[in-house]
């Protein structure tokens, strides 16, 4: 397999992780075309030693952690927020927690990865899982239309310390739930009961306000295509408790910086 297919293989997934890690799409997605850019000039920067997508992603992880992208106010290279971190959890713990519990590398990968042991590793994760519970919980609202799915993310959102608003199994559920009550936060399938599109339920959803949305699927990568329209996160399914409660701690901070906007007038 060549350099370029190795890259494309790995490249959803590393989308998935750069997002959730800046809370941010467009700015997760910048921080990967840095990292490409980076990769096209010197192929030598990638360290296979624990195999090509650990090698990405901690090619990726020296890209972020660069003073020049994170830290200097006049870089001009890259489209990026001014908020280039989240900031509620510090950088090196969040790494940690989303590389072991939304990605599923191994304890010496992330140590790989991140350039510690795996003693320190370990403390990055705790560390994580400390800050994550001082977070504030918000309102959340389940479009799912597996009934036994539906219930466990209820039980994880509840226990994360979240209200649920309500469980929407078709499009109109969605909508008519987020109209009486406009959630902080949105867990969504993307195939729902009556055939129709969770990703068209969210879009109808977002011309009226801007929420978060965190989108569980079994085939995430055919999401993450580069192509418009796409969703900004995923979740894999089978999913893992943690990986909601790192993604949805992960994405409040665009939820605090979000704003009800009225409908565009055409």
């Amino acid at each position: 397999m060549s350099r370029s297919q190795l890259v494309a293989e790995h490249l959803p997934l590393l989308r998935r992780y750069a997002r959730a890690l800046t809370g941010n799409q467009a700015s997760g997605d910048a921080y990967v075309g840095a990292m490409l850019e980076a990769l096209l000039q010197d192929p030598a920067l990638l360290d296979e030693q624990h195999g090509p997508r650990a090698g990405l992603f901690r090619l990726f992880t020296q890209i972020w952690n660069s003073v020049s992208l994170n830290d200097d106010a006049d870089v001009t290279t890259l489209p990026l927020p001014s908020e280039r971190r989240l900031s509620n959890i510090t950088p090196l713990p969040r790494q940690a927690f989303l590389l072991l519990s939304l990605e599923g590398f191994s304890e010496e990968e992330v140590a790989f990865i991140l350039g510690v042991d795996v003693a320190e590793t370990r403390k990055l994760a705790d560390t994580a899982g400390r800050e994550m519970a001082a977070e504030i919980a918000t309102d959340v609202l389940i479009i799912e239309d597996e009934t036994f799915i539906a219930m466990d993310l209820e039980s994880l959102v509840k226990n994360l310390g979240h209200h649920v608003i309500g469980v929407a199994r078709t499009h109109s559920d969605a909508v008519a739930l987020a109209k009486n009550r406009k959630p902080g936060l949105i867990l969504a399938d993307i195939q729902l009961a009556d055939g129709s599109s969770g990703l068209d339920a969210v879009n109808e959803l977002l011309k009226t306000f801007e929420v978060p949305v965190v989108f569980i699927t079994a085939y995430p990568e055919r999401f993450l295509t580069g192509e418009r329209p796409e969703p900004a996160f995923l979740i894999s399914k089978p999913f893992q408790p943690a990986m909601v409660s790192v993604v949805a701690v992960s994405l409040k901070n665009f939820q605090r910086n979000s704003r009800n906007r009225a409908p565009r007038v055409a």
